[in-house]
């Protein structure tokens, strides 16, 4: 599944770069930002359970597709985050939202037949906006390019650890 594979690559990617800068980011923080990564794929909920099922159960209106977009996405943050302690809950906040992000931003670029993107800011705004079309989700290229900017913040990452941050 290189989709799945590519968004926590972008998110490894970040998140680590990111603790170039903050001293707090750990690798396991860095694991939480790409844990945020899959919170917009869990969509894909839908293939084992039917949106009609979940709304009979919960008995309210229902529908596995929010969970891409903007708003699903900040609601599932929202649940991972009360789950930390009251300690961590601004940074797990944090970078749960950045992988989440990364995640939208990089399926906005997908190519669709229509030229335009699904409704990213949904409940904001329906509006879907035009896509540039750069790659399918099932192509290789993007997992290769993902893979080979996470491995060049690794070796960078490995480098300042030897040298105490001083390249």
């Amino acid at each position: 599944m290189p989709d799945l594979l590519s968004h926590a690559l972008i998110a490894y990617a970040l998140a680590t770069a990111l603790s170039w800068r903050l001293r707090w980011l750990s690798p396991a923080y860095v694991t939480v930002a790409m844990a945020g990564a899959f919170v917009p794929d869990l969509v894909k909920i839908s293939l084992v359970v039917d949106s009609d099922v979940a709304a009979t159960a919960l008995g309210i209106p229902f529908e596995w597709s929010a969970l891409h977009t903007l708003g699903g996405s900040a609601v599932s943050v929202a649940v991972g985050v009360v789950l930390v302690t009251d300690r961590e809950r601004r940074r797990v906040a944090a970078l749960l939202g950045m992988g989440a992000a990364s995640h939208l931003l990089a399926d906005a670029f997908l190519l669709n037949p229509s030229g335009r993107s699904y409704a990213v800011l949904w409940p904001i705004s329906r509006l879907h906006p035009p896509t540039p079309g750069l790659y399918l989700s099932t192509d290789p290229e993007p997992t290769v390019v993902a893979a080979l900017v996470a491995l060049g913040v690794f070796v960078v990452s490995r480098i300042r650890d030897r040298t105490g941050g001083q390249e």
